[in-house]
């Protein structure tokens, strides 16, 4: 997967890509999701944790998102919202991220997130996701 993370003006903040394994076992499935930043040395783990509900519901949780992310089917577009902390000039911030997902074909799909700090849009980011052939 490849990503960038704008500012609310929409400047590119940052550029990245992931490695992304996904896995689904006894009713739980797993993103284990290994982040590289373009222009920087940073890299970043997040491990999520999902779990299917009645009607299209999902909950999920990771090591870096605060409390429970809460997801539902739309159409055929996954809604997630949850809350985390990330970095912005030497300070964590708590907001709150507003994701949608969106297939393109069978191999790939689309990730488009609001983040929000009280109400407001600070930012985005944009993720394509494409399935590695095997």
């Amino acid at each position: 997967a490849w990503g960038i993370i704008q500012d609310r003006g929409g400047n590119v903040l940052s550029k990245f890509h992931v490695d992304i394994v996904g896995t689904w076992q006894d009713g739980t499935g797993t993103l284990d999701e290994h982040f590289e930043y373009y222009e920087s040395e940073k890299k970043q783990r997040r491990v999520w944790k999902i779990r299917k509900l009645e009607n299209g519901n999902y909950v999920g949780s990771a090591n870096d998102i605060l409390g429970e992310a809460v997801g539902k089917t739309v159409g055929d577009a996954v809604f997630w919202t949850y809350k985390m902390m990330i970095p912005y000039k030497g300070k964590d911030f708590k907001v709150k991220f507003d994701d949608w997902i969106w297939p393109l074909g069978a191999d790939a799909v689309m990730n488009r997130s609001e983040i929000k700090k009280f109400g407001f849009k600070v930012g985005e980011v944009t993720i394509f996701m494409k399935k590695r052939e095997s």
